[in-house]
C-alpha cells in the first residue's frame, strides 16, 4: 500500500459533518509530521477514487487556499456547510466541535 492509499483510507473514515487536520490525517497514517504530505495526496483525489477529501482543513480550522486547487476553496466550504458545519466570520470551524476522533 502507498503512503497516499494510506492516507485515502484514513480521509474515507471521517464521517459526515466532521473534519479532521491534516497533521491529525498524517499521524493517523503513521506519517507524523508530514501534513504536507496529506496536501499532496489530496490534491491528486479524482471523483473515481471516492475520498471525501473535504473533510480535511487545517489546523486553524480553515480550508487551506491554494491558487492550485482552481476554485475548489469555495466548494470545500459549500461541501461541508451541506454537512451542517459552520464557519465563523473569519471562515474558520471550531475544531472542538467538528473534529473527528479518529475512533
Amino acid at each position: 500500500m502507498t503512503a497516499y492509499d494510506r492516507i485515502y483510507e484514513i480521509v474515507r473514515q471521517i464521517p459526515p459533518g466532521r473534519v479532521a487536520t491534516y497533521g491529525q490525517v498524517a499521524e493517523l497514517a503513521g506519517y507524523g509530521g508530514q501534513a504536507r504530505l496529506v496536501g499532496y495526496a489530496l490534491y491528486r483525489v479524482t471523483e473515481a477514487l471516492a475520498v471525501p477529501w473535504h473533510r480535511v482543513v487545517n489546523a486553524r480550522g480553515e480550508v487551506s487556499q491554494s491558487p492550485h486547487r482552481y476554485g475548489s476553496d469555495l466548494y470545500q466550504y459549500q461541501l461541508l456547510e451541506q454537512e451542517g458545519v459552520e464557519f465563523d466570520a473569519r471562515g474558520r470551524l471550531c475544531l472542538k466541535q467538528y473534529r473527528w476522533s479518529g475512533e
